[in-house]
């Protein structure tokens, strides 16, 4: 349900995990001009935050809320969407290594009679790495979202995470399980539902003890259905068919449990991703499935293009650095969090887009260009 439009889809994936160069030094010139043009695409706001031994840098523009003019501040929250994805997966690592969840085993045995009885095996491993074969949603009961008015007129609806498998469980897998990939929230659903069939809590309580206490990170939450943003934030906006801008901060993220549900700051993201990439979070072998690719004959389900997503993360190329991290998206928001697997070079932004459609990329692109390419040499 909480779709992301993925930087994979555009740049090439990285084919396995190889020992990279240092980044190169940072063009703070490239990185303020990526973030400053808020009219390709239309945007509200932007901020973006490079860090690592290979260069510092932070820039902001635009406003956090169009009412006051307030300009956006480093610790100001916003909703990170599918990086949700990050946390859940860390988590579930974290359970594979106490030894009370096994990749190889179907998710069929741990959560008995939840999908249809004539769905193939579906390993635990499958649902991190997204090779499921899990069908998209359907039915009368799943609202059209075709026009951003429709968008706004559901955003206080609530849902289980049980209806959300039932709506999507409706067809038959797409394809056997484990033998192509094709992004789906749905599998970090049951992941999450995993994480509570397994350890008796719920899988927020789960990250907050497993992860956001222990780093600190008192800025990130799950809100489940508090349609709010608490503490100090940037307003998300859509622009409706006429033009003029509503404020869509508020929203029930319940459509996007498990999956993309979470709100932080692009400091706590930054402390996140430092400390799961130099194994504070995960035993070696975990965080190897991190940074381990599908096989080569596993191809995306559409384009046919080598398989991108690990468990957890995705792994995009640009300039010839390679990034390991993820994408989010919200209405009235888009961010990512990346890394070098060394963490030389980590970078998370955030920019708050009025049109959920493929012009976001403009951003996107200038962002991962800048943060990438080296500095032109002073003469």
């Amino acid at each position: 349900m909480a779709g992301a439009l993925l930087l994979t889809a555009v740049l090439p994936a990285s084919g396995a995990a190889a020992a990279a160069p240092t980044p190169p030094p940072l063009d703070t010139k490239a990185l303020r001009a990526a973030i400053s043009d808020l009219q390709h695409p239309q945007a509200t706001a932007a901020q973006l935050r490079v860090s690592g031994s290979a260069g510092q840098w932070y820039g902001t523009s635009g406003t956090s809320d169009l009412r006051t003019g307030q300009a956006v501040r480093a610790d100001d929250r916003f909703r990170i969407g599918s990086i949700t994805k990050v946390f859940v997966a860390t988590t579930v690592l974290q359970l594979v290594a106490e030894h009370r969840v096994d990749l190889d085993t179907p998710v069929q045995r741990y959560l008995p009679g939840l999908l249809p009885k004539d769905y193939a095996p579906i390993t635990v491993g499958q649902l991190l790495n997204h090779t499921s074969g899990l069908p998209d949603e359907s039915g009368a009961d799943v609202p059209q979202k075709t026009t951003p008015e429709d968008v706004l007129a559901h955003r206080y609806d609530k849902w289980t995470p049980e209806r959300l498998v039932a709506v999507s469980t409706r067809k038959p897998l797409k394809f056997r399980p484990g033998t192509k990939q094709e992004y789906r929230g749905i599998n970090y659903v049951l992941a999450a539902m995993l994480v509570e069939k397994v350890t008796g809590h719920a899988y927020g309580k789960e990250i907050d003890a497993r992860i956001l206490r222990p780093l600190g990170l008192r800025n990130t939450s799950l809100p489940g259905n508090d349609p709010r943003i608490h503490g100090p934030h940037v307003h998300g906006y859509l622009a409706m068919s006429d033009g003029t801008l509503k404020d869509a901060t508020d929203y029930n993220q319940s459509e996007a449990w498990g999956e993309g549900e979470m709100i932080s700051t692009t400091g706590d993201l930054d402390r996140f991703i430092s400390a799961l990439f130099s194994g504070k979070l995960l035993p070696k072998p975990q965080l190897d499935k991190m940074f381990t690719l599908p096989s080569q004959d596993v191809r995306m389900l559409k384009g046919g293009s080598p398989a991108s997503y690990s468990m957890g993360l995705q792994a995009v190329t640009m300039n010839g650095v390679t990034l390991w991290g993820k994408t989010g998206e919200r209405y009235g928001y888009n961010s990512a969090m990346v890394s070098t697997q060394d963490g030389k070079r980590r970078a998370e932004y955030s920019f708050n887009p009025t049109h959920r459609d493929e012009s976001q990329m403009q951003m996107t692109l200038r962002i991962a260009d800048a943060i990438t390419k080296k500095a032109p040499e002073q003469h």
